[in-house]
């Protein structure tokens, strides 16, 4: 089994507004995300590839096309868009049509960012 990944970046602006009184995330602000979708498979022998990378940007530009830009509090299911559940959410779309999906990673600095790999544990 081999492993690739594609990465993507998207600005968006939120807030957060779960945290406490006072916490510097409950107020608007914006980030320059970076999101990493992996994904594995056999190699296939013909191609040389376990997918081709454009087709994992094809199935991820309608989920870029509704958080590029956008303040993420307003994406239905991101009322509360953190780094957690935006990997979440982005997982729950594109394991719909990216066979092979195993990780999505979100950052949402350069030193923060978070790893879903479609599990919650309890």
């Amino acid at each position: 089994m081999t492993e690739i990944f594609r990465e993507f970046t998207f600005e968006a602006a939120h807030r957060l507004p779960n945290v406490p009184e006072g916490h510097k995330c409950s107020r608007l602000h914006g980030h320059s995300y970076k999101v990493v979708i992996s994904v594995a498979g056999p190699v296939d022998p013909n191609l040389g590839w376990v997918m081709d990378f454009g087709d994992v940007k094809s199935a991820f530009k309608p989920l870029d096309d509704q958080l590029d830009h956008r303040y993420l509090n307003e994406v239905e299911g991101l009322e509360n868009p953190t780094s957690e559940n935006l990997a979440r959410w982005i997982w729950d779309r594109l394991q719909l049509t990216l066979s092979g999906l195993i990780e999505v990673v979100v950052r949402e600095t350069c030193t923060s960012g978070c790893r879903y790999r479609g599990v919650d544990l309890a």
